[in-house]
């Protein structure tokens, strides 16, 4: 899977932040003191090995790559990044419920609720 390519720099974009998670995050982060942002990050555990951790937080690194899209604005540290390269970050609203759903073409299996995962 090719990554889509940064129409500013022409270099791929690590992680993509479809405008339909945007757009839920932006709500989200209406309602939360100004300069909040959502980071997303990797950790170990879950019952495939490793989970994604979603948090609401003012506090950003330098080091951590921010994207802002459509009102909303995501951040994911360096270490998190190495794992989500080439991902897709969506909000779903199906019959089993609302939530953020990542699609990473790393992972080699992951569990039923969507956010444990293999590599």
């Amino acid at each position: 899977m090719n990554a889509p390519l940064s129409p500013e720099s022409g270099d791929p974009i690590p992680v993509i932040v479809t405008e339909r998670a945007a757009r839920r995050i932006a709500e989200i982060l209406s309602g939360e003191p100004d300069a909040s942002v959502l980071r997303v990050s990797v950790e170990g555990g879950g019952c495939s090995g490793f989970q994604y951790r979603f948090d609401i937080t003012r506090e950003r690194e330098d080091d951590d790559l921010v994207i802002a899209e459509s009102g909303a604005t995501v951040v994911i540290d360096p270490v998190s990044l190495e794992y989500m390269s080439g991902s897709q970050l969506d909000f779903v609203d199906d019959l089993i419920g609302a939530s953020f759903k990542i699609s990473n073409p790393h992972a080699t299996a992951s569990c039923g609720c969507g956010t444990s995962f293999a590599l």
